[in-house]
């Protein structure tokens, strides 16, 4: 669309040129007076001003790997690699290469600060509006204050004590300074306090806007953050927890569950070549707050000055999982449309799957694609190399790939042809994914793919997405105040934190409610087939809390701030993510990010570096 525009300008300006005379074409003529300053006085530059907030959550949310990667959820390429030179993503490893210039922390740190600039922009211009309803002018300005506090939220879990702009920049400075990580919270509070006081409730704005429930949400996870007081350094107190339950507790009040946990993301078949290519409903009551999207591809991009590499639409049905288009039958990268599509930027842990209950646990089977099948037919093909002589036809439809549950691995027997067993399609035990060696089968990086946000139908490829990103979702806020509970706080509406924990578990469990789900009693150890209930019963710790996170919220841009406020980052991710265990180089002074080297040099005087950077 770009190229179109400019090629269309070009022959504009040629066609000027060759078209009138050199006196013409010297005559200055202003086609608008309009500036910053008198278009956001108006009710309409306003208006624009504040929307203009919103567009950047895309481009925040698609900078997600210092929030998946590194934990015990997410990890990047195969690991069994040995003399390979291979030596990982720096942000799994934790290694002498995550230094100030890795990129993931400079593209977070400008994309936030370049919305705390919007935001105070908006904030600071309110009064200079003119003829504007006084209310709407109040509740726009909340709107704001929200989405500033959302961004110092995410900028203080991840850096720490940190620069904290509240007004417009209308000059240009080198001078900046950091104010300590107690004083964001105070102010991250007194916005929310202030946008909550003001927002309209769900149903009484414009769709997607700010409500008094997001902001409400955010709160609640403040609170609950600033109650661990990480490093006691935070000023939080045990009055926070209560506050996380009071705030939790409105949420579940005014946001119901929705019945099934499937409903809430893209409904899709496990095999694509049934695929309907249903209607999708990215509105349920559940969902709080969420980035919006859109089915015009006109206004589902980005800004115009982002990097390319913030595709137009929501890019989520394409990053998770392993690889797709070598397997038998696939359609590769030969075609526009590839019913599975590309997915290799992030690979579950194995351990992850063994925390599901994968018979009874319904988020299991919406979250993992089980089994793979021929998109197309494929005649005499090899499935063992050391067996050239003996080929089999591939008829579209028929199982290519297998994943056994992790609970009921299958015996050499059991497996596929490629490695001597009697299937005629791949069979790979839980301990068997993401690692050499390869068969014609699969390749190394070779996982059951993280299905949980596939957009049916899609262009190969593409971002493109039209689903919305679910930010807060009430299902969240009974974790909360689980969580709240059980660091002290009083019990809530609904009692103990037990039972906030457990109606998140029953909701999963679907028709086998009530009933105890099994989880890997070791989820690091592959070996180890013994299990263990994850139903509370007098038992409940951060750890199952933790674990009933990374299932009901996999993939949905929490999990370094869960490890972080918990403190449980080393001992989880050391434990569960395979490139760190391997290397052991992950430490405390890894709960605080570099600050980027080029805002230090650009600073003047140069503001401090975190330590052991």
């Amino acid at each position: 669309m770009k190229t179109i525009n400019r090629q269309y300008i070009i022959a504009l300006v040629l066609l000027t040129l060759f078209s009138t005379s050199c006196e013409d074409f010297l005559d200055e003529n202003s086609v608008s007076y309009q500036t910053t300053d008198n278009y956001y006085v108006t009710e309409q530059g306003f208006e624009d001003l504040v929307r203009s907030n919103y567009t950047k959550l895309r481009e925040i949310h698609k900078e997600r790997d210092l929030v998946l990667l590194g934990t015990d959820l997410f990890t990047k390429q195969s690991w069994d690699e040995a003399g390979s030179g291979n030596q990982g993503s720096e942000l799994n490893a934790y290694d002498t290469r995550f230094t100030p210039n890795v990129d993931a922390a400079a593209n977070l740190w400008d994309l936030l600060y370049s919305q705390i600039a919007r935001t105070n922009t908006a904030i600071s211009r309110k009064d200079g509006v003119e003829e504007m309803d006084a209310n709407l002018l109040a509740i726009r300005v909340g709107e704001a204050k929200f989405l500033r506090a959302l961004s110092y939220f995410y900028a203080v879990q991840q850096w720490g004590d940190i620069p904290m702009p509240l007004e417009e920049v209308t000059t240009a400075t080198r001078e900046v300074t950091k104010v300590p990580a107690a004083q964001v919270y105070d102010q991250i509070i007194m916005d929310l306090e202030e946008a909550a006081a003001i927002l309209p409730t769900k149903g009484n704005t414009d769709y997607g806007r700010a409500t008094k429930g997001a902001a409400q949400f955010l709160l609640a996870r403040v609170h609950l953050t600033r109650g661990w007081n990480f490093d006691n350094s935070l000023g939080g107190t045990s009055a926070d927890f209560n506050k996380a339950v009071e705030y939790a507790d409105l949420i579940i009040a005014d946001y119901p569950l929705e019945s099934n946990y499937s409903n809430l993301f893209p409904l899709h078949a496990e095999n694509p070549l049934e695929e309907t290519f249903p209607s999708q409903n990215d509105k349920s009551a559940e969902i709080v707050f969420a980035v919006q999207y859109s089915d015009n591809i006109l206004t589902n991009g980005s800004d115009n000055d982002e990097p390319s590499e913030y595709q137009i639409g929501n890019d989520y049905h394409s990053i998770f999982g392993g690889e797709t288009q070598s397997i038998p039958g696939s359609l590769g990268r030969t075609t526009h449309y590839n019913a599975y599509g590309t997915r290799f930027r992030y690979i579950v842990t194995p351990a992850t799957y063994r925390l599901f209950d994968p018979q009874m646990d319904t988020r299991y089977h919406h979250n993992f694609l089980e089994a793979m099948y021929a998109l197309s037919d494929v005649d005499d093909f090899v499935p063992d190399l050391d067996d050239p002589g003996t080929t089999i036809n591939i008829t579209t439809g028929d199982t290519v790939l297998y994943f056994p549950p992790w609970n009921n691995p299958v015996t050499n027997a059991e497996k596929g042809m490629d490695v001597g067993g009697s299937k005629p399609y791949a069979v790979l035990n839980l301990d068997e994914i993401a690692i050499n060696p390869s068969t014609p089968y699969h390749l190394e990086d070779q996982t059951p793919l993280m299905w949980k946000f596939f957009e049916p139908g899609l262009p190969y490829d593409e971002a493109q997405g039209t689903f919305d990103l679910a930010l807060f979702r009430s299902a969240e806020a009974y974790l909360i105040a689980a969580e709240a509970i059980l660091k002290g706080a009083s019990n809530g509406d609904l009692g103990g934190a037990e039972a906030y924990y457990n109606t998140i578990v029953d909701r999963a469990l679907g028709v086998n409610a009530g009933s105890d789900p099994m989880r890997a009693q070791e989820p690091a150890n592959l070996a180890s087939l013994a299990e263990v209930s994850y139903r509370a019963n007098g038992n409940l710790d951060i750890d199952m809390i933790l674990d009933e996170r990374a299932r009901e919220l996999l993939g949905e841009y929490s999990r370094w701030f869960d490890l972080k406020r918990t403190e449980k980052l080393v001992e989880r991710t050391s434990l569960m993510n395979p490139w760190t265990a391997a290397l052991g180089q992950l430490s405390n002074g890894h709960y605080l990010r570099p600050i980027p080297q080029k805002e230090i040099d650009r600073s003047s005087p140069s503001i401090s570096q975190n330590d052991g950077y």
